[in-house]
């Protein structure tokens, strides 16, 4: 979409934005065979290993909304190949455990605990690898290698049927996880965006295939920070063919919108839980400075979650999102001042002298990113006015911090744009 030339984000995107939090879960058969690698080919875990005994996907939302996440999203299959729905694709997943008799289905109850909680629910289902087929990335039967085009065939029957079953079943779906993207049809790859258009036009579509309506990108890494300036902006998603990366940056005058999303698991790069791995617990401290580099730097954060073999996020995880949450509604609940305008100078003002070390701002990207490079500058005692910060890329959003400082004011000083600067909020915070 454009607006004089700029482009537009569409209204399901401007909405992604705007919840900027959510919550990923990882589970799934392999925290049942701790240490063993999909890659390994061999020694699948049994079905019937899979016993989730005291599953409350009400308990993950409990999690979700002491953290502050607007959305959730569940791995459905993952690179184990192991389907947690009811499926005849092939005979590995939860019909085959006797958990509930063979009759369990995660994703079903993921989906009803998402909107019991009014958390918009998405779903992750990767067509780019499958232990249990011995397909690995981009997508490739052989394990990766490819040949046989008739086994790669097959694959693709299934990689669209799977796809079909999970975006028809279940009610809408807010975003829709690719990982890895998926290898172009001409190249051997399912035939996803017509079933994209047909069954969830509206979701969100995480390095969608080219051509996916509502694109998001990955920004390059899986520790929850992107990197600065991040455009909304770029000529191309990421592993759209399902090989190659693009600018994890995004352009600022790229011609399609297709913003980051930072990925990163709550313990240090376990996306799945193993035993005794609380010490990997990210600090406070350290969740704080990834919520700056990432929805700081207009992008989303997906905080994962690790739910145990027992089916519960466990408990010192949950204590971690409830601090998580608390600390970024205590920082940025309530402003000190807050104001919105049009043009290249935005001031707020205060009722007297004021301490601050904070500003946010966020352009109406209803009408694109519009600037380019800019300043932040308060008026101090002798009336003069001293910079506090300045960037280039404000999109949705931008957090800033700088040394405390007592001001009469502050102003945005837009020095290049596109066109008229729109701001739809620029607020000022004093944290201590």
């Amino acid at each position: 979409m454009t607006n004089n030339g700029i482009i537009t984000p569409t209204s399901a995107q401007r909405h992604w934005h705007d919840l900027e939090l959510g919550m990923f879960f990882h589970f799934d058969i392999p925290v049942y065979k701790p240490g063993w690698n999909w890659r390994s080919w061999k020694d699948l875990p049994d079905p019937d290993m899979y016993q989730p005994e005291k599953l409350d996907t009400d308990q993950w939302m409990e999690a979700a909304k002491a953290m502050g996440a607007k959305y959730a999203i569940f791995v459905a299959k993952h690179c184990s190949g192991f389907c947690q729905w009811q499926t005849d694709i092939y005979p590995y997943g939860v019909k085959q455990s006797s958990w509930r008799n063979g009759k369990g289905d995660m994703v079903g109850d993921f989906m009803r605990s998402c909107r019991k909680y009014d958390i918009k629910p998405g779903l992750y289902a990767s067509v780019s690898a499958n232990g249990y087929l011995e397909v690995d990335n981009p997508g490739l039967i052989n394990r990766g290698q490819g040949g046989e085009s008739g086994r790669q065939s097959e694959y693709v029957r299934i990689c669209e049927q799977m796809i079909t079953e999970l975006w028809s079943r279940y009610g809408e779906l807010f975003e829709v996880w690719f990982d890895g993207g998926a290898i172009p049809v001409e190249q051997g790859g399912p035939d996803l965006v017509p079933l994209l258009h047909k069954y969830q036009p509206d979701a969100i579509a995480f390095q969608g295939p080219a051509g996916t309506p509502n694109l998001i990108r990955w920004v390059g890494n899986e520790r929850g920070t992107a990197p600065y300036p991040c455009w909304s902006t770029s000529d191309s998603g990421t592993s759209e063919g399902g090989t190659v990366e693009k600018k994890f940056a995004g352009d600022s005058y790229g011609k399609l919108w297709v913003p980051g999303e930072c990925d990163v698991p709550v313990r240090n790069h376990d996306w799945f839980w193993e035993p005794d791995h609380e010490n990997r617990l990210y600090s406070l401290a350290e969740l704080m400075e990834m919520y700056y580099c990432s929805i700081g730097r207009n992008c989303n954060l997906l905080l994962n979650a690790n739910p145990g073999p027992d089916g519960l996020v466990p408990d010192a995880d949950f204590q971690r999102y409830i601090e998580f949450g608390n600390e970024i509604r205590r920082r940025f609940a309530v402003p000190l001042a807050s104001t919105q305008g049009k043009g290249t100078v935005i001031e707020l003002g205060f009722a007297d002298v004021r301490e601050i070390n904070h500003v946010i701002i966020m352009e109406d990207i209803v009408h694109g990113e519009r600037v380019l490079d800019y300043v932040v500058e308060g008026m101090v005692h002798n009336d003069t006015w001293q910079t506090l910060c300045s960037g280039e890329s404000i999109g949705h959003k931008r957090i800033q911090q700088f040394e405390t400082i007592a001001v009469k004011c502050i102003r945005l000083r837009v020095t290049k744009a596109k066109a008229v600067p729109l701001i739809r909020k620029m607020a000022a915070y004093l944290v201590t």
